[in-house]
């Protein structure tokens, strides 16, 4: 069973080993664990719900409860202090297209705000009900709408219900031989619906592409009535009405089955980690690999910091102590070498070929491969690292990130301006902040920037709450001031909506605004998702 306040399932556990403590405490201070609350003490918090009783409606406390929380730094404190805030007033799970409609009907029949729900991991505060709204909140649960309705080989096409999560996705692709191939840190748990109304990016997207590249067409469900989106390979007729589901995050409709563009299970996939001297020819490298389209699956480049951070964490102290001796002695001196990983996927020919042009241009740039024991190991766990949040809170710290894009000339000035933005903010509160970045997305005009920090939670809410928030207020901030995407992959939600407004101007937003309302006009689903309403409890100001 999922844990209710924290990232997976209750029998799956990761913990820290002695020297990452050290590290930690080093980089931070000692830290203590609050004590968390009991689920029976949220769940004696749960108003009554406002909603009318009917059938398939679970008002249930624990049901409303899980409902009303995604995986973001500020759901986890409301949930980990016991300081729950509004909560959906009930719960439904449609099983089709047509249930979707008749509960959107229902609720504007009673007057409620209706918040579809995938798999729950939004990170920027997607599921929290809306505070100064009196009308009652529905929640739609989509995770039984998960079927595989056609598959055309001939197109590469397949067609499913949206709420499918990630793994059940791929494992009725590859029992007939095919695979997406999006890959987000949160696959396990994640849906597509959820993928595509957030323009989701997976970690494999340089080859597979983004969500945006996949979503072929689908099926949306409106205030207004059903909005079908026909699957073309191309089109020159007007704007592409799949740009307006794409980053729509509930706002206008619920994604109630999408057709995604399908491909065959490669040959061979191999994951290579090569260290570099200094951050300045590691991103050299990367920006000439991205450029020059080998079609590489993965670039993932870790600065200074996170390169230090991720082998302080990885255990195996004698064997890591070779390691480091090794690349001083190749020239990748401890403390400013970086880290690259890349995958290579395709037919044993095409990754063969990939691997000597990769290396050709690598050479140039003094970098050094370590073989395929650590890229290996990263794809082993590549889905299990997001439980290092819950063995970093058990030791009494908090971790969050936040990400971007922006072209090349800026990536360097972002990066540093997103951590100095988090270690002063921290710093204010009289707090040490351990901030560390990696390129996840590589693109020949520009770069993601995905910034992780990490603090000491704290001894009671109020405090954690402050900290988190001079946090994410100082970075996004940051984003802004220099010119970059207030979200690469996360989503807008509540969290970010403050600042949409910086990237898309008056009239942008006022084009937004109007589509919205063409759809939603009695604001049904309107509960502060993507474009700016009423504060959340919790909400970064």
């Amino acid at each position: 069973m999922r844990r209710w306040n924290g990232w997976g399932e209750e029998g799956v556990a990761s913990a820290l080993n002695e020297g990452a403590l050290d590290f930690l405490h080093a980089q931070v201070g000692v830290a203590e664990a609050p004590q968390d609350a009991a689920l029976a003490a949220a769940l004696a918090q749960i108003p009554p719900s406002r909603l009318p009783t009917h059938a398939g409606l679970d008002t249930s406390a624990e049901a409303r409860l899980r409902a009303s929380f995604g995986q973001s730094l500020g759901d986890w404190l409301r949930l980990r202090f016991g300081r729950v805030g509004p909560v959906s007033d009930g719960v439904v799970w449609p099983e089709s297209s047509a249930q979707v409609r008749a509960w959107l009907d229902w609720a504007a029949q009673v007057g409620a705000v209706v918040i579809p729900c995938g798999g729950a991991t939004s990170v920027v505060g997607h599921l929290t009900p809306p505070t100064g709204d009196a009308r009652p909140v529905l929640t739609l649960m989509l995770g039984r709408m998960r079927s595989l309705l056609s598959l055309d080989p001939l197109s590469q096409l397949a067609r499913f219900e949206a709420g499918v999560l990630g793994p059940d996705l791929e494992a009725q692709l590859r029992a007939r031989g095919w695979m997406l191939g999006h890959y987000p840190q949160s696959f396990e748990y994640a849906s597509l619906g959820g993928w595509v109304v957030t323009r989701s990016s997976g970690q494999q997207s340089a080859r597979y592409g983004r969500i945006e590249a996949m979503f072929a067409g689908g099926r949306l469900e409106t205030p207004q009535g059903t909005l079908e989106l026909p699957t073309f390979p191309a089109s020159a007729a007007g704007p592409d009405l799949r740009e307006q589901v794409l980053g729509s995050e509930g706002r206008i409709g619920v994604l109630t089955e999408a057709s995604v563009r399908i491909s065959r299970l490669p040959e061979r996939e191999d994951f290579l980690a090569f260290f570099l001297p200094d951050w300045a020819a590691g991103e050299a490298a990367v920006r000439e690999l991205a450029q020059a389209k080998l079609g590489l699956s993965m670039m993932r480049l870790a600065n200074a910091t996170e390169t230090l951070t991720t082998l302080a964490l990885a255990g195996h102290a004698s064997a890591i102590a070779w390691l480091e001796r090794y690349l001083a002695l190749r020239g990748c001196a401890p403390g400013a070498k970086v880290m690259l990983m890349l995958g290579f996927t395709g037919d044993a020919a095409q990754v063969s070929a990939m691997k000597s042009l990769a290396r050709r241009v690598l050479r140039r740039h003094s970098a050094v491969g370590t073989g395929a024991l650590l890229g290996k190991k990263w794809q082993a766990n590549r889905f299990k690292g997001v439980y290092l949040r819950n063995a970093l809170w058990a030791q009494g710290y908090a971790v969050d990130t936040m990400e971007t894009a922006v072209d090349w000339p800026r990536v360097p000035a972002m990066m540093a301006a997103m951590e100095a933005a988090g270690r002063e903010a921290l710093a204010a509160q009289g707090e040490r902040c351990h901030a560390y970045t990696h390129l996840s997305h590589v693109y020949a005009q520009g770069s993601s920037v995905y910034s992780t920090f990490v603090f000491r939670i704290g001894p009671d809410f109020e405090t954690a709450m402050a900290r988190w928030q001079a946090l994410k207020t100082a970075v996004c901030e940051a984003i802004v001031q220099n010119g970059g995407t207030i979200t690469h992959q996360h989503g807008v939600g509540k969290d970010h909506a403050p600042y949409l407004a910086a990237e898309k101007g008056a009239a942008g937003m006022a084009a937004l605004q109007a589509l919205a309302q063409h759809f939603d006009p009695q604001r049904l689903l309107d509960s502060g998702n993507l474009l700016p309403g009423a504060p959340t409890q919790g909400q970064a100001q």
